[in-house]
């Protein structure tokens, strides 16, 4: 049993399908149905037909995932898919062959995939298992750190098995997956620390009050509740000098590492009614169920939900407008890093 990784395009415009229609999808529209091309050196033919302008290492690098994907992979073996706009990970099994597939708008590249668990929070990975879901590909095979029996136990609910940080064992790596998971998303690694350092930081009640700083920092008049009993609101907030300008926000925050469920959402809704409060923020560290999602979309114009990426994106949004204090208890550094041209994938 095989474990890859197999993710959408740069926007994860196809993940709600893959859920929807039980599949693992890639990108690379513009290249034909695979199903003809058994070798390399067919697909390469393809490739260079349909992305005449690109560098033979970018050829090199689309070959290989376009092979596996179409033929290295087989029923029964494992696929993790990372969320592109959420922290999670979905995993499940191949069930099928390769399909073309011309009914799904410009998805077309597909396998047959029942997924067994669909929103892992990514947090709950140790940071050498991240590394290979933080490659900067759309397909890769991961090996190191006898990952796909950790991935198994997992599914098999031994979760401590797929905490166990093993020493690093690259001898069963071809040069081929050495090449792809040296491939990092850097922007992605990144986050995964801040969130890491934010959970073993700012335990409790210590994220509302991150969460209380950066409102302020955005420009709102803030009551913070302190510890104990809060009636459902960690944050009141409203604009202006006195917090009376414009529409009242209230915030409740959930550090728990599970996701959601919709009673969370539906206590937040009454508490707003309790205060009057015209808008709601959600901050839920580990995330919300599909159906919170879902209901949500009916409440858009009066609540907005953040899982810890989005927490994330509003610290940095605001970093440099946060207290001195608070900066150091959370200490981080603008860098810029080149982007590697090979890393956008069709």
């Amino acid at each position: 049993m095989s474990l890859w990784m197999v993710r959408g395009r740069k926007y994860g415009s196809e993940e709600s399908v893959a859920l929807e229609e039980n599949l693992a999808c890639i990108g690379f529209s513009e290249i034909p149905d695979l199903s003809q091309a058994a070798s390399k050196e067919q697909i390469m033919e393809l490739v260079r037909k349909s992305y005449p302008d690109e560098k033979e290492a970018a050829y090199r690098n689309y070959v290989s995932q376009l092979f596996s994907f179409a033929h290295r992979m087989v029923p029964g073996d494992l696929v993790a898919m990372p969320f592109r706009n959420q922290p999670q990970v979905a995993v499940g099994q191949i069930a099928g062959p390769y399909q073309y597939r011309t009914d799904l708008g410009d998805i077309h590249h597909t396998r047959p995939t029942k997924w067994i668990r669909t929103d892992i929070p990514r947090k709950n990975f140790p940071q050498d298992l991240l590394y290979s879901l933080d490659a900067a590909m759309t397909v890769c095979q991961i090996r190191r750190n006898n990952a796909e029996e950790r991935f198994k136990a997992f599914l098999d609910g031994k979760d401590d098995l797929l905490a166990m940080q093993p020493p690093e064992d690259i001898g069963n790596e071809n040069s081929e997956s050495v090449m792809v998971e040296a491939s990092l998303d850097i922007e992605r690694y990144a986050h995964d620390q801040i969130i890491a350092y934010i959970e073993s930081h700012f335990k409790g009640h210590d994220l509302a009050r991150l969460i209380d700083a950066i409102l302020k920092a955005e420009g709102y008049t803030t009551h913070f509740s302190q510890p104990g009993p809060d009636g459902g609101v960690d944050v009141l907030a409203g604009r202006g000098a006195l917090g009376f300008d414009g529409l009242k926000l209230c915030v409740q925050v959930k550090s728990s590492q599970y996701p959601a469920d919709v009673t969370v959402l539906r206590g937040l809704q009454g508490t707003m009614a309790t205060f009057k409060a015209d808008q709601g923020l959600l901050v839920s560290w580990g995330g919300f169920n599909t159906a919170v999602e879902r209901e949500a979309r009916l409440s858009f114009f009066s609540v907005r939900l953040w899982d810890a990426d989005d927490l994330v994106d509003a610290l940095l949004r605001n970093y440099e407008r946060l207290p001195g204090d608070l900066k150091s208890e959370l200490p981080l550094k603008r860098v810029w890093a080149l982007v590697s041209q090979e890393s956008n994938i069709p």
